[in-house]
């Protein structure tokens, strides 16, 4: 596993970063657990200061962080800001609620003699955070701004690809004041990432990426008895239904499945619209995609990145191939993207068939699949055929049918005439083989706490 950046607009590599050795990473686990002895003590205020100074130190120097992220996995520059803010906001969120989610909370008991019970959050020591690479700094501060709140400690392994975001994080953390330990990023091999979780003093393991990586790490955890919340893949829906304001539902479906380059595990893959509107949603899409614009993902007027290696882009043509020859037409659209950079012409995929394989993948990349439904059940059918259930959407002008409709589809997450989003202040996850758990908010913030029931008992209540 060599961890390198290559620019994927240039496929030049520009700087090359060695494994940690297995002392490295002995040491790594000694120290944040030393960390943890003395960061469980302090205060939610004394934490919040400290978030709060890397929030403020990555609104200060945005465009220097911004620029890793486009360097490393291609993103554009306008997007990375913008990722480079999400973060910012994830921090101050728990800044400001940490303390208040992790009130103690008091039990209203049957008998009075059973005593005065309260339900406290503790820390549980030491995690690994494991994360990809396509948004660098958010998938960091999503895991490590709860569970620093909550009094836990951190190792990350992050992508291999995106090696300078990570460390880039590690010194933003300490700038901003973290105690040394507290947070530390490793160059970790597959075989170092087991040792981890193998280690008593390590509590849990939070991983978000591709399924395989999933049920191999989970497997790992579940051998090692340590909790772990898993974030996987995604085939979101996006339904159309017969009197959704086509116009705005173009513009939404062209960003929610290109955003990042349409590498997003909440991207609208399976566009599912009901036969009234079908053929002008296709005419009006086609017309959308085409006004994309491949280029250089530094240039404010590109609007389709590269993907984030020639790797990813070969792989997502081998899967465009597989699925014409299972039966699938693909229809590529728009001027041709440059022959420099790991681009992948955006592709609408329709006739994707119930016997297609391809029905059931996710196409990580600017490629639409495109399904026409009989009517709204069918619709909602379609939607569910899926081994994923991340997110999703529903697009129409009757809000409350919209939501009726969201609860018939079998997600962690449905949107109404909105893409799926990540948001500081909107829970995220999924279910079936998009993983388990959730981050952010109140549940990411408890997912690796202990709910300690403490019940005072009157010692002459019983006799």
């Amino acid at each position: 596993m060599a961890y390198a950046t290559t620019y994927p607009y240039t496929g030049e590599v520009l700087e090359t970063f060695p494994t940690a050795t297995d002392a490295e990473v002995a040491r790594a686990i000694d120290a944040a657990h030393a960390a943890f002895l003395a960061w469980r003590e302090t205060s939610f205020a004394a934490r919040g200061a400290i978030l709060q100074k890397a929030a403020d130190l990555l609104r200060k120097d945005a465009d220097a962080y911004a620029k890793l992220l486009t360097l490393e996995m291609g993103k554009l520059f306008t997007e990375a800001k913008a990722e480079v803010e999400l973060s910012a906001k994830i921090f101050e969120y728990y800044v400001q609620n940490a303390e208040s989610l992790l009130r103690p909370e008091k039990l209203t008991v049957a008998d009075p003699a059973e005593g005065e019970a309260v339900i406290v959050c503790e820390p549980l020591g030491v995690l690994l955070a494991i994360e990809p690479w396509n948004f660098p700094y958010y998938q960091i501060a999503r895991i490590i701004a709860p569970q620093l709140s909550a009094g836990n400690t951190m190792l990350l392994k992050h992508a291999s690809n995106v090696p300078q975001s990570a460390a880039a994080f590690e010194r933003l953390m300490r700038e901003a004041g973290l105690p040394e330990g507290a947070f530390i990023n490793l160059y970790a091999t597959r075989s170092q990432v087991e040792t981890i979780i193998n280690d008593p003093r390590v509590h849990g393991v939070a991983l978000t990426g591709s399924e395989d990586a999933g049920a191999v790490v989970a497997a790992q955890a579940g051998k090692a008895l340590k909790k772990s919340t898993m974030e996987l893949g995604g085939a979101d829906a996006f339904v159309v239904l017969a009197d959704a304001d086509m116009a705005k539902t173009i513009k939404w479906a062209v960003f929610g499945r290109h955003w990042n380059g349409g590498q997003v595990c909440v991207s609208s893959k399976r566009m599912i619209i009901v036969d009234a509107v079908y053929d002008e949603f296709l005419a009006r899409y086609r017309e959308g995609v085409a006004g994309l614009r491949a280029g250089d993902p530094f240039a404010p007027e590109t609007t389709l990145a590269p993907l984030s290696s020639q790797a990813a882009a070969d792989e997502i043509r081998e899967k465009i191939r597989q699925a014409v020859a299972h039966g699938a037409k693909a229809e590529q659209v728009g001027p041709p993207v440059p022959n420099q950079g790991a681009f992948v012409q955006p592709t609408i995929l329709t006739d994707v068939a119930d016997d297609n394989p391809a029905r059931y993948w996710e196409f990580f990349g600017p490629v639409s699949m495109l399904f026409r439904a009989r009517d709204e059940n069918d619709a909602v059918r379609i939607a569910n055929d899926s081994p994923f259930g991340l997110g999703g959407s529903v697009f129409t002008s009757d809000t409350k049918h919209g939501a009726d409709v969201a609860r018939k589809i079998s997600t962690g997450m449905v949107f109404v005439n909105h893409p799926t989003k990540v948001e500081a202040d909107l829970p995220f996850g999924g279910i079936r083989r998009s993983g388990y758990g959730r981050e952010l908010l109140g549940l990411g913030l408890k997912e690796f706490v202990n709910h300690k029931l403490i019940d005072v008992v009157d010692i002459d209540a019983r006799f």
